[in-house]
């Protein structure tokens, strides 16, 4: 469970976070629910965890409502847009976190395993993203609610920088979400509407168990982390919390890597 947020930096805001029944954007979940934030919690599989994150934000007085929509599906997109503003009027904060692998040798590499990644990766945090921009557009700026127009936190990974072999595909859409974040936010900042991401480390969730699970796992993981221990999911929503918050208000097109200090190259600490 995620201590309770003391500041309600997030009071009277509609946030979405896309792929929220599990891992990071389950821990960002709660994390926005105690800062006061009303909670979209989107899902496409496994709906008994969609119940459970929502039981677990009213059990804490927060409010939240799931949604099933495949991100890398236009009408499913739309459909769960026009449920949120149906419910709530209007949406402030979109996480674009959904996002899954699918490895393999590169001359192995099937393209439906390219296709998958690329489509729920990449071209599903365009379609949110598009969608959430159309309402800010349309709503303009609340000053009593925040000094933005809206909010657009895309979930990347330190992977927009860092090669991965037998991860061509994962490492193309983490690259192409760097550059579609900063030419939105370039786009879109006289509007008001502020565009960051965010890239995690090793992050022990659901998606890279096999990396930590063990002792022997994590010993080799660890090597990679200059700060001596995998992340949370906690680790993250902290930082998604703030780039959603006026504290943030001036910051604009930028990832903000949470990773333990992995892009810090730790292979070279002793000179190569």
């Amino acid at each position: 469970m995620v201590a309770k947020g003391p500041y309600n930096r997030l009071e009277g805001q509609v946030a979405l976070i896309t792929g929220a029944n599990s891992g990071i954007g389950k821990g960002v979940a709660l994390e926005m629910a105690n800062e006061g934030a009303k909670v979209v919690i989107n899902w496409v599989f496994n709906e008994e965890s969609a119940i459970e994150v929502v039981e677990e934000i009213k059990s804490q007085g927060g409010e939240a409502i799931h949604l099933k929509a495949d991100v890398s599906k236009e009408a499913e997109v739309q459909a769960m847009f026009q449920s949120i503003c149906e419910t709530y009027g209007t949406l402030d904060i979109l996480v674009n976190n959904a996002g899954l692998q699918r490895d393999n040798s590169f001359w192995d590499m099937t393209l439906e395993e390219w296709q998958k990644v690329i489509d729920v990766n990449l071209t599903g945090q365009f379609l949110c993203a598009r969608e959430a921009v159309r309402e800010f557009m349309k709503r303009g700026v609340r000053p009593e609610i925040s000094c933005s127009a809206g909010k657009i936190i895309c979930m990347s990974s330190v992977h927009e920088l860092i090669p991965w072999a037998t991860h061509a595909n994962y490492a193309a859409s983490k690259g192409g979400v760097m550059l579609m974040m900063k030419s939105l936010a370039q786009e879109v900042a006289p509007l008001k509407i502020r565009v960051n991401s965010i890239g995690p480390g090793a992050i022990k969730t659901p998606i890279n168990t096999s990396a930590w699970a063990t002792p022997a796992a994590e010993k080799a993981l660890l090597e990679l982390i200059p700060y001596d221990r995998v992340g949370d999911p906690y680790d993250i929503a902290k930082a998604a919390v703030w780039l959603a918050s006026d504290e943030s208000e001036y910051v604009q097109g930028i990832t903000l890597f949470v990773d333990g200090g992995m892009t810090l190259y730790p292979g070279f600490a002793t000179g190569g």
